[in-house]
């Protein structure tokens, strides 16, 4: 008895060359329409192709956005990951990680952001293949966050009690306020202020003895001059004074 399942010819390089231009355009669509606006009749459409030739590539709408996102998901494993993993074991290759994908976000090839975030408030609530994807891809990337935050516990950057889990789930919470701040806000401070509260959270992370030797350290900053001020008046009157004021 035959297979019903269709028995695909070997993609040509011209054939592998015309898919991937289709999926960086869809790409690109959905960081600005979104996942979903991102249809075979739409795509037709912007790059005057047959519907027939985008279907033999792609068979169904959800395969064609499936098959978009492993293309950003490799993408950011090219652009973030690998580079992240030359830095040194531990915070550093924390902080490579963080400052990448902050890089990542803002990248002229991705005009609305992160697909994956986009795409993780779009399809919050439609179950399906698509949802699923997005689900796993930003799974795999806050253990990524989570296994670096445990390579630094043992590295001895970080506390041996920390909970890493945690500790990635925070960093995504900063990255999620982000987006918010620099794409819905339009705030000019939001990546100032995500590298804060970035170093609030390795701060609180680190080994005692890094904290401690932190808070020992003098405050090396210019006193401002109302400060000088304030600590003459703050300080004991002379015995002389003290006396002619009695």
């Amino acid at each position: 008895m035959a297979s019903s399942t269709a028995i695909r010819a070997p993609r040509t390089p011209k054939g592998e060359r015309t898919r991937d231009a289709i999926l960086a355009h869809a790409l690109a669509l959905a960081t600005r329409i979104g996942v979903e606006g991102v249809t075979i009749g739409r795509l037709a459409e912007d790059l005057k192709l047959s519907k027939s030739g985008l279907f033999a590539h792609f068979r169904s709408k959800e395969a064609l956005q499936i098959e978009m996102l492993r293309m950003a998901g490799g993408r950011m494993i090219e652009s973030v990951v690998k580079p992240a993993l030359a830095a040194p074991r531990g915070e550093p290759r924390l902080r490579a990680l963080f400052e990448r994908w902050l890089a990542w976000e803002q990248s002229p090839s991705l005009p609305g952001g992160c697909p994956f975030m986009a795409a993780s408030f779009e399809l919050d609530d439609r179950p399906g293949p698509v949802r699923d994807f997005v689900v796993q891809n930003l799974r795999d990337w806050i253990d990524t966050i989570a296994g670096a935050a445990r390579i630094a516990v043992q590295e001895g950057h970080f506390r041996a009690d920390l909970d890493c889990e945690q500790f990635a789930q925070d960093c995504q919470g900063i990255g999620l306020g982000f987006v918010h701040a620099s794409r819905l806000m339009r705030d000019p401070q939001a990546r100032a202020r995500a590298d804060r509260a970035f170093d609030a959270l390795v701060s609180a992370a680190r080994a005692s003895t890094d904290r401690a030797a932190s808070r020992a350290a003098p405050d090396r900053r210019p006193a401002s001059p109302a400060a000088v001020v304030n600590r003459r008046d703050a300080s004991p009157a002379p015995a002389a004074a003290r006396g002619r004021r009695r």
